[in-house]
């Protein structure tokens, strides 16, 4: 498979990530049909094995948010600058601190923003728990799974 592919497979996948954050759009379906297509690309072991994981992280996913309570983004004041600063703190967390990073780095990022807007601890700190309350929970298990998926492609990609 080409550089220009992979980047493009990449590309549908950052997508992806960032549809976890949009609410409305299918970002993890986003990030299953670029494996699908890599794979179908690929024609190798291990990128049928790599499909494989992925259906099934992404179908208990799909389970797990289901049985979450729902999102109740009308009270909450959740700003799309809060889910930017969220997403940008998961990719970071999962890469610094491998996989388990980003479940840190979501919640710092929701912190930082808020306290940013807000000045203080005290109200950042509520604004936080209130935020993960509405749906920071279904939000922050849809991206880690996702995560989980494009860690794993990316590993499969270097490792040849």
């Amino acid at each position: 498979m080409g550089v220009w592919q992979l980047l493009m497979v990449g590309g549908v996948m950052l997508l992806g990530l960032l549809g976890v954050l949009l609410p409305g759009v299918p970002g993890r379906w986003l990030v299953w049909a670029a494996v699908l297509w890599w794979a179908m690309h690929e024609l190798s072991g291990p990128a049928w094995a790599l499909l494989v994981g992925a259906t099934v992280v992404l179908l208990i996913n799909q389970v797990v948010v289901w049985l979450l309570p729902p999102r109740r983004l009308k009270g909450a004041a959740i700003t799309r600058r809060a889910a930017l600063y969220a997403g940008v703190g998961a990719l970071v967390g999962f890469v610094v601190v491998p996989v388990v990073g980003a479940v840190p780095g979501f919640i710092g990022g929701i912190y930082v923003c808020e306290r940013r807007r807000l000045g203080g601890h005290g109200q950042a700190k509520a604004a936080t728990r209130s935020a993960m309350r509405a749906a920071g929970t279904s939000v922050l298990v849809e991206l880690f799974c996702c995560l989980l998926v494009v860690g794993a492609w990316v590993a499969v990609v270097l490792g040849g």
